[in-house]
């Protein structure tokens, strides 16, 4: 397994990571650097932080001890920090072996280096930006990614895929319960992928809450074996052009109505919640996710970043740095780390839509 360079605080001080980022013709040289938390005195710290602060490529620090043991202020400017135990501390997360760890991590991202770095910088700056204003940041990104070479790649690899089906029912049911909306992804056929007709349908069923007060609480769930295994691979790379593409992510997407609505709604998670399936009920209040659920962020092996908001959703769940590793990562957590972590707030028995609705019936 190939690793990445390995500077100390005081390399990083001194400007060890901030050699040229490009290559001839725009080639990414070493885009992953790891950076030693461990045997370095502090009269090299205030100058590491202003570099790590300063510096295009991917800075993550690496450490034998606790995370007590680590300065604070360099380990809130690295883009993320691997320990054998985080202590709850949300810029860290918690591995077996962290150097191992970092191994493959670095491997993923020289796959992928443009999507990569433009996740880094995304994730740095989208807590400075409002939520529209970081979903609109998202949206450019991922536009950008995909007019690029490595999503091209994967296009390419993926191969030519028949439309995806018209719906055979109501993509999403609509239910009013007293005071209350009840909201069902219906495509289990699909395993709810977050394709054309349901995130359409999804925001038309948002509007009626958005326009009626008197629905004081909103309930969204999933119907089938999960509640959604992410975009609709079919629909990959079929926008009509790349501008469109983003009005279309920013202004008939379903982010900035659960952000706006995020106050009453509940979901219930099951199954699979792989990119849009995490990356959307991450705006709402409370998520509650049964013992089985697991989530997965695999866009960085597309080329691409979080695309339906997830750039914006999670971090302010979990923080930019944990956010970096389930994409760099690319490997899936179950609900008691998502629970640990903030990614949901309850763990209990969620029964899929379609069963719940039999037994009432």
């Amino acid at each position: 397994m190939p690793m990445p360079v390995a500077i100390s605080v005081e390399d990083l001080a001194a400007g060890a990571a901030h050699a040229p980022l490009l290559a001839g013709g725009g080639a990414v040289v070493d885009p992953f650097v790891l950076v030693d938390l461990d045997g370095g005195n502090g009269a090299a710290l205030a100058r590491a932080v202003e570099r790590a602060q300063d510096c295009d490529r991917l800075l993550v620090g690496i450490t034998a001890g606790p995370p007590s043991s680590t300065p604070g202020p360099l380990v809130e400017a690295l883009d993320l920090t691997l320990a054998t135990r985080d202590d709850g501390d949300a810029r860290v997360v918690a591995v077996d072996d962290p150097r191992a760890e970092a191994g493959a991590l670095y491997t993923n991202v020289l796959a992928h280096p443009q999507a990569a770095l433009v996740l880094g910088r995304l994730l740095r700056v989208g807590p400075r930006l409002t939520v529209g204003e970081a979903l609109d940041a998202e949206s450019l990104a991922y536009s950008t990614l995909l007019g690029g070479q490595e999503f091209a790649r994967w296009l390419a690899a993926r191969g030519d895929r028949p439309a995806p089906p018209p719906a055979p029912a109501e993509a999403v049911l609509v239910r009013r319960d007293a005071d209350t909306l009840r909201l069902t992804l219906n495509r289990p056929e699909r395993r709810n992928a977050h394709g054309r007709e349901l995130r359409d349908a999804l925001v038309d069923a948002l509007a009626i809450a958005e326009a009626d007060p008197t629905v004081a609480a909103v309930v969204l769930d999933g119907n089938g074996p999960c509640f959604c295994s992410g975009g609709d691979l079919a629909e990959f790379g079929t926008a009509p052009d790349l501008a469109t593409a983003h009005l279309v992510r920013t202004r008939a997407g379903a982010a900035a109505p659960l952000h706006r609505l995020r106050d009453r709604i509940t979901v219930r998670l099951h199954g699979s919640c792989v990119g849009a399936g995490i990356e959307l009920p991450a705006f709402a209040a409370r998520i509650v996710a049964d013992p089985g659920t697991w989530f997965l962020l695999p866009e960085l092996g597309m080329g691409l970043i979080p695309g339906a908001g997830g750039t914006v959703s999670i971090p302010r769940r979990i923080g930019r740095w944990r956010t970096l590793h389930l994409v760099l990562s690319g490997t899936p957590i179950g609900a008691e780390r998502a629970l640990d972590w903030g990614l949901v707030d309850g763990v209990e028995r969620v029964e899929p839509a379609e069963r719940v609705d039999q037994r009432l019936g």
